[in-house]
């Protein structure tokens, strides 16, 4: 038996056009039937008037592993204690609208397949494993003056040399990862690595890139200056997260690739007004505002490329109540309809599903309900207004 909701007098943004549409989204099982018209009478009906439909939002830099700001606290927790946390932010995350996530420094079998059977109220989870850093790179979580080691690998594993990385992604890609995830520049978190330095060799990445490729599968790496984008990008990477000391030629080289930018607006802006009370070390807070304000500036540097801008945010530890606070950070730049493309379709596309991130006649039902008009007012977004979330043509 097939179960039907009819959503009537909506105004509907579909995740690609710059207008809004009035009309009506018909839902059958988990997928759009129509869009616009009329359909037979359905088993539910949601009278939408004064509110606005829209794709369920993709967060494409997730961590739901990211449990605390300090890597070596991560790292050293029993795995089943970060993810019964992990299980806490990703029904959070749904909550908000978020109906899909890529989650690029974490995740693994065991959690995927506790989300599938209905086990937890979760976003669809497209995982990568933890992400792969050199030996004092940007995932190495030991200070310069200490050899301990947190070595359970939840979000990020050390992994040097070519055959070894080799085998790690074959590994990932048996478990069942969405895509490959490595550190490609220093971050802020980490203790030891200038933020602005390529990590991995070129012999390095291609190794990853390329059993990516062969899989049907991508690489996406965190990576902040220009030089490490463009070692990146060279080298076959697909994903460029952060970004934030892009440049404008470096921009069109990434265009040229077809490589995709995320942006994280929200990690900073957040870790800029309570790093300090959270205890985040001055190192970190230091490097947080050496890329504060560029990531703004990295935003208008690709769109003036034609660089693809997704949405993510990379927050951790308690920072995660920020979430939707980065769609108003990246509307500020972008303004309301590029940064819900930026958040629906374009993010859809980067994570190769075309079935996702809009309102159109086959794909999946995956939709957000607000008040108001997002494209005149988008403030409704972030507040915590009355929203309605809808996953695979299911009400929440």
């Amino acid at each position: 038996m097939s179960n039907s909701l009819s959503i009537i007098n909506a105004t509907i943004f579909d995740g690609v056009s710059d207008e809004l549409i009035e009309g009506s989204v018909h839902v059958v099982d988990d997928r759009i039937a129509a869009v616009g018209g009329t359909s037979e009478p359905a088993d539910r009906v949601l009278d939408a008037r004064g509110r606005t439909v829209l794709p369920g939002l993709i967060d494409a830099h997730c961590h739901a592993y990211g449990i605390d700001l300090d890597l070596l606290k991560l790292e050293s927790a029993p795995l089943s204690y970060v993810a019964l946390v992990a299980a806490r932010r990703l029904a959070g995350a749904l909550a908000r609208g978020f109906t899909t996530v890529r989650d690029p420094s974490g995740g693994d079998a065991g959690l995927a397949r506790a989300i599938a059977e209905g086990l937890l109220p979760s976003p669809r989870y497209l995982w990568t494993g933890p992400a792969l850093s050199q030996t004092g790179g940007h995932g190495d979580v030991r200070a310069a003056d200490s050899d301990l080691c947190g070595c359970s690998s939840h979000s990020v594993e050390v992994v040097d040399g070519v055959d070894p990385l080799r085998r790690a992604v074959r590994d990932r890609f048996r478990r069942g990862a969405h895509a490959i995830k490595i550190m490609a520049s220093g971050g802020v978190v980490s203790l030891t690595d200038p933020i602005r330095i390529p990590q991995y060799s070129a012999d390095e990445i291609r190794a990853v890139t390329d059993e990516a490729t062969r899989r049907g599968s991508y690489v996406v790496a965190h990576a902040y200056s220009a030089e490490a984008i463009r070692h990146a990008i060279d080298n076959g990477v697909r994903s460029i997260e952060h970004g934030n000391l892009l440049d404008a030629e470096t921009a069109e080289a990434m265009a040229a690739a077809g490589a995709f930018l995320v942006p994280t607006l929200a990690a900073y802006d957040a870790m800029d007004r309570r790093g300090a009370e959270l205890g985040m070390a001055p190192v970190s807070r230091e490097k947080n505002r050496e890329v504060l304000e560029a990531g703004r500036t990295a935003v208008e540097l690709a769109r003036a490329a034609g660089v693809r801008v997704g949405f993510g945010t990379d927050l951790m530890g308690v920072l995660e109540d920020e979430q939707l606070n980065g769609l108003r950070l990246q509307i500020e730049v972008d303004g309301p309809a590029t940064a819900l493309r930026s958040a629906t379709s374009v993010n859809a596309d980067l994570l190769g599903r075309p079935d996702l991130g809009r309102v159109r006649e086959g794909c999946v039902a995956d939709l957000l309900i607000l008040d108001g008009n997002p494209l005149h007012d988008p403030s409704p977004l972030w507040t915590a207004g009355d929203r309605t979330v809808i996953q695979a043509g299911a009400v929440l």
